[in-house]
């Protein structure tokens, strides 16, 4: 890799930092392609993406953001799950180590915060973007009905009174 390509892996990886809403570090020693193309299918699935990362260029791209507890979680064989939904890639991530005693979460970054595993784990329990959207569209759809409801009931109402005069009317 040369200087050119080294600048460009750089900047890319400034911008990854800076555009997703959290990046999962993972040690990933020993997994296979097919496990590796089992993961990146899941993460593509729920718009994430996973990359494996030079650990030189990935701390020259923090540039120091994220302090020395950051760039420590560059060690060893590393790649990234990063998606623009901070939960949706800790979701699919911490799932799958579950399932695989090769693939290992380090931690992550939200913006300059550092997350350990635990703080990763927690992450993975929030729902999801579009899991909140569902709930508000749900919240904000269900006056709404009530109230179309009410307005309908008194209607209802009149009408059956109506018919039953009918009714008696023509008895």
């Amino acid at each position: 890799m040369d200087r050119a390509q080294k600048a460009e892996a750089i900047e890319a990886l400034k911008g990854v930092f800076e555009g997703a809403g959290a990046v999962v570090v993972t040690h990933n020693l020993g997994l296979t392609v097919a496990e590796m193309t089992d993961l990146r299918g899941r993460l593509r699935k729920e718009g994430a993406t996973y990359q494996i990362v030079k650990n030189t260029l990935a701390i020259k791209a923090l540039n120091g953001s994220v302090g020395e507890k950051g760039e420590a979680l560059f060690a060893g064989p590393v790649g990234i799950a990063y998606a623009p939904d901070p939960a949706s890639a800790a979701k699919i991530v911490t799932e799958y180590a579950k399932g695989n005693d090769k693939f290992a979460i380090v931690g992550a970054l939200m913006g300059t915060a550092v997350l350990d595993q635990k703080g990763v784990g927690a992450l993975a329990t929030l729902p999801t973007l579009d899991e909140i959207r569902a709930t508000l569209l749900g919240l904000l759809n269900a006056p709404a009905t009530k109230v179309a409801g009410v307005l309908q009931a008194p209607a209802g109402q009149l009408a059956r009174v109506f018919s039953a005069y009918a009714a008696k009317d023509a008895a």
